[in-house]
């Protein structure tokens, strides 16, 4: 199946490790100009030289998303750099799991209000495309009760909900917004190889809620967001799709 992404331009935030760095892999391989960010200026330059060995053309910055006028300069600025913005994914999130206030704080402004920036900032530059697309990454806790259900699955929830209002306020401009909730993803480096070396109980009994018996790739839940962005569902707006192995146990109605 063609995606007809070839051409367009991604920007991805969190697109360094993990999730957003397959996401980010995932398009270039489909032929889109990408735009990636993470805190970390080493990270963004790596990434960015990996993907521009692929054959399209990549740009990177050093970005915190909780920094609203830093998140918006860089939109814009990357718009510029590719000449527009077609898609967008709102992929980072803090990891806040404890519950306390400063937790709280913490993931309202990473994991919901980056992405309600991003939007923002990215919409007149949506506009102007013919295939405007936003994903947002949320989380099976998003809509499970499981052991993170303070700051970070009542967050998630958050997001998926902005995300369905964004898909009906701009519907009648042609712009797309779907949300993507992965179950537990292991990576290198990633939180679910930390707590396997370091909380084995709480990784074990992770790993045995889920049937099939293991968790998620990055790549498996990239391909579906980047899917979900592309101009090949151009009627899919307002959805949430699950990429969890079955994990959750409720029916979506």
């Amino acid at each position: 199946m063609d995606l007809g992404l070839k051409g367009l331009r991604a920007l991805v935030t969190g697109s360094t490790k993990g999730i957003g760095r397959s996401v980010a892999e995932v398009f270039a391989a489909e032929g889109a100009e990408v735009a990636v960010c993470s805190r970390n200026a080493e990270d963004v330059d790596a990434t960015v030289r990996s993907l521009n060995e692929t054959g399209v053309r990549a740009i990177g910055r050093a970005v915190d998303v909780a920094d609203a006028a830093a998140l918006k300069a860089w939109v814009d600025d990357a718009a510029t750099e590719l000449g527009g913005l077609d898609i967008v994914v709102a992929n980072v999130s803090a990891l806040a799991i404890q519950e306390n206030e400063e937790n709280w704080h913490t993931t309202f402004e990473v994991d919901l209000m980056h992405a309600v920036r991003l939007v923002e900032a990215a919409k007149p530059h949506l506009e102007r495309s013919e295939a405007g697309s936003i994903v947002t990454v949320a989380s099976v806790s998003g809509r499970e009760i499981d052991f993170t259900a303070g700051p970070y699955g009542s967050l998630k929830a958050a997001l998926i909900h902005y995300t369905q209002g964004v898909a009906y306020q701009l519907a009648d401009k042609g712009i797309r917004a779907n949300t993507v909730s992965p179950g537990n993803t292991y990576f290198d480096g990633g939180i679910w190889q930390q707590t396997e070396q370091n909380n084995t109980e709480l990784y074990t009994t992770q790993l045995g809620l889920n049937p099939t018996g293991r968790m998620a790739t990055p790549e498996e839940v990239a391909k579906a967001v980047v899917f979900v962005a592309s101009p090949a569902v151009r009627f899919m707006t307002g959805s949430h799709l699950l990429v969890d192995g079955a994990l959750a146990r409720g029916v979506q109605l």
